[in-house]
């Protein structure tokens, strides 16, 4: 790490949800500050403006346990993989960037299949299935799974990526219909995973 190829000495430090891979937030550490970091396993900052170490959660309770570091291919800009304890940002949001575009497209589909449920517009299959019940989406879950284990059994790859997208796409609609989201799916891996 170099900490000295910025002109004030401090390194950017990208600080990423290790369950939702959600960017938090951004800060800044000097050697004494990741040095910290890593010996407590809690992020601490150099905090520009306190001009003295900060760590975040210090006075919210809302720290950021440290689950992974990594250097970028120049070593000077860390990436760290932590768990958050509460809201990350002093507005008391999850994270400090007004953004969901890191979910990739199953996110966004998500919430399509949302609007879809609080619209119900004629004509869209999503209507159809919200309109047949839970009955009827778990029996499509269940149909889906079966044809993603024949076509894996098989052997048939480009035939085991269209059944398991139907799969997907009919567990989200199942999950929202429920209330559910992926967020409480990646919640209960994670609490699984500890």
């Amino acid at each position: 790490m170099n900490f000295q190829k910025n002109s004030d000495g401090l390194m950017p430090v990208i600080i990423q949800d290790s369950a939702t891979l959600k960017v938090l937030m951004l800060g800044y550490m000097n050697p004494e500050a990741y040095e910290k970091t890593v010996r407590e396993g809690v992020v601490t900052f150099f905090s520009r403006t306190k001009e003295r170490l900060w760590t975040k959660g210090e006075t919210s309770g809302n720290f950021l346990k440290v689950d992974e570091i990594f250097e970028d291919c120049d070593q000077d800009t860390l990436l760290i993989k932590a768990t958050p304890t509460g809201a990350v940002c002093h507005t008391g949001a999850k994270a400090c960037f007004p953004t969901d575009d890191n979910e990739g497209f199953i996110g966004h589909l998500q919430r399509v299949i949302k609007e879809r449920y609080r619209d119900m517009p004629e004509g869209s299959y999503t209507t159809h299935l919200f309109n047949k019940g839970v009955g009827k989406m778990a029996q499509k879950v269940g149909e889906e799974a079966v044809e993603t284990v024949i076509e894996a059994v098989a052997g048939n790859d480009e035939r085991l990526i269209y059944e398991a997208s139907d799969l997907i796409y009919h567990l989200l609609v199942l999950l929202t219909s429920k209330g559910y989201s992926l967020a409480s799916l990646e919640e209960e891996l994670a609490r699984r995973h500890k």
